[in-house]
């Protein structure tokens, strides 16, 4: 199964997503709920297929003014120190002022993941 597309877009009661080339939709109060509905949604749609969809039949876009909106616990002024890119153009991407190129989302996604994998690898005590 060939991955499918879908787009989050911020409304007044949660998140809605929708796919970018099949007719479904649906909505969440957070994210994660987005995420499961997603999935949910996707396996309605295959379901007379006989296909069933997993996690990674799934690619969730969305923008980086509601990414940074949505987990406020990421700085992007330290986020952009630690990736080594200017301050005010990180924040002028967060802002909706200016649009990454690719290669600037993949250097500040690939910052987002070696943080997420370094805090996998934490214990507290």
């Amino acid at each position: 199964m060939r991955v499918n597309r879908f787009i989050i877009e911020k409304t007044k009661t949660g998140y809605s997503a929708y796919c970018f080339d099949k007719p479904i939709y649906t909505t969440g109060q957070t994210i994660h709920e987005l995420q499961l509905n997603v999935l949910e949604a996707l396996n309605l749609y295959f379901e007379e297929l006989g296909k069933i969809a997993t996690s990674k039949d799934i690619e969730l876009e969305l923008d980086f003014k509601q990414f940074f909106d949505y987990y406020k616990v990421i700085n992007a002024k330290h986020l952009a120190g630690r990736i080594g890119m200017n301050e005010t153009l990180l924040s002028q991407y967060v802002n909706g002022i200016k649009k990454p190129s690719r290669k600037q989302v993949n250097r500040i996604v690939e910052g987002l993941h070696e943080i997420g994998r370094e805090l996998m690898e934490l214990t507290l005590v």
